[in-house]
């Protein structure tokens, strides 16, 4: 039994590499955002717009290849909608890139209310203070980000390296924590 529990462990641990790659990617395009935020921003997008066509195209592939023809229909509708997103982006980068933030931003501050919302009702429910105010604290996040759309979107490729740049610490940090002695 403590050979099975410990194989895991051990692969895990000799894969040390993969986390630690991807921290100095996230480095990178963090110290990319915040340094040229313009240019990384668009290539970025270009990169999304790769690869919603290309699950796009796969979405409707799958189609054709799935034994289950179940959900045919909705695996179509996101095909096209991936094709159509990717081939947008693609065409007209420069348009898409602050498009797409902001629409990032708008459902950010959405999801805030939501969650919000969703906090209120489980704090008034027995939840105790905690809920409420988070509830309300992301109430209000919600609607300054809903009022500000354009100065958060400006602030997101900032924002995201800053995000970035922490997770890629974390990351390589966890990957030589990881590592074998």
């Amino acid at each position: 039994m403590t050979t099975a529990s410990t194989q895991p462990q051990e692969q895990d641990k000799s894969m040390w590499w993969i986390p630690l790659i991807g921290g100095i990617a996230s480095i990178i395009i963090g110290v990319l955002l915040i340094t040229s935020p313009v240019p990384a921003s668009i290539t970025l997008v270009v990169f999304l717009g790769i690869y919603w066509l290309v699950t796009g195209i796969l979405s409707i592939v799958t189609i054709f290849t799935r034994k289950d023809k179940h959900g045919w229909g909705w695996a179509l509708f996101l095909g096209i909608v991936g094709i159509i997103a990717g081939l947008l982006i693609l065409q007209h980068p420069y348009i898409a890139t602050p498009v797409v933030a902001s629409i990032l931003v708008i459902i950010l501050a959405v999801d805030g209310l939501i969650i919000g919302v969703i906090q209120l009702i489980h704090g008034f429910r027995g939840g105790g203070a905690g809920p409420i105010v988070l509830g309300i604290l992301s109430i209000i996040f919600g609607l300054v980000v809903l009022g500000h759309v354009f100065r958060v979107t400006s602030a997101l490729p900032y924002l995201a390296g800053l995000v970035a740049l922490v997770g890629g610490v974390i990351a390589i940090v966890q990957a030589f924590r990881m590592r074998p002695a």
